[in-house]
């Protein structure tokens, strides 16, 4: 991109394609748990198990996560907004007053989440502004029950439960 007009109408652009709201946590030099909030979580293979997600050059944590040997992915549920928000600030504080378990190199593990996947991290390969961090996936759960929170166009969002889905009904606002 050449401008900053041309850079944002691209975000606005990629921010059609709605997106699961996850949260990645690591374990820092010295034990201290790290986190953050990330919308480019995928699958990569079944065989392997690899799933992929980016973080951005400019993160503070950046460096955490690329030296740590495991990390765990988290799909939120739809009422884990306020989860989102805490762990999408740049604050050192992100796991104050929050309750975790100890996972897998004993990474945070977070509850209430629709899914978690614990990883072993397999490599890390340059994308742009981004670092993409491949994971294998050792361990995983997920609550058929629960329904996932979303971002759209700039939004969180939330399925809607019941009936059949169609465009119109499938989705409505996070906030009301």
């Amino acid at each position: 991109m050449t401008g900053i007009d041309e850079t944002r109408a691209l975000r606005n652009a990629l921010g059609h394609f709605a997106t699961g709201v996850t949260v990645v946590t690591t374990l820092a030099d010295g034990g201290r748990p790290v986190g953050v909030t990330i919308n480019s979580f995928g699958s990569l293979s079944l065989e392997p198990p690899l799933v992929l997600w980016s973080l951005a050059n400019s993160s503070g944590s950046l460096s955490s996560f690329v030296a740590a040997p495991h990390f765990a992915v988290h799909v939120l549920a739809a009422d884990q907004q306020a989860l989102s928000e805490r762990f999408a600030k740049s604050a050192a504080d992100k796991f104050d007053d929050l309750e975790y378990a100890a996972g897998l190199g004993r990474i945070p593990l977070l509850s209430g989440c629709a899914a978690v996947f614990e990883c072993t991290l397999q490599q890390c390969l340059d994308g742009g502004d981004h670092r993409i961090l491949i994971g294998r996936v050792e361990r995983f759960q997920a609550n058929a029950d629960t329904l996932p929170l979303l971002f759209y166009r700039g939004r969180y969002v939330v399925p809607r439960t019941g009936g059949a889905f169609s465009p119109a009904s499938l989705l409505s606002t996070a906030n009301g």
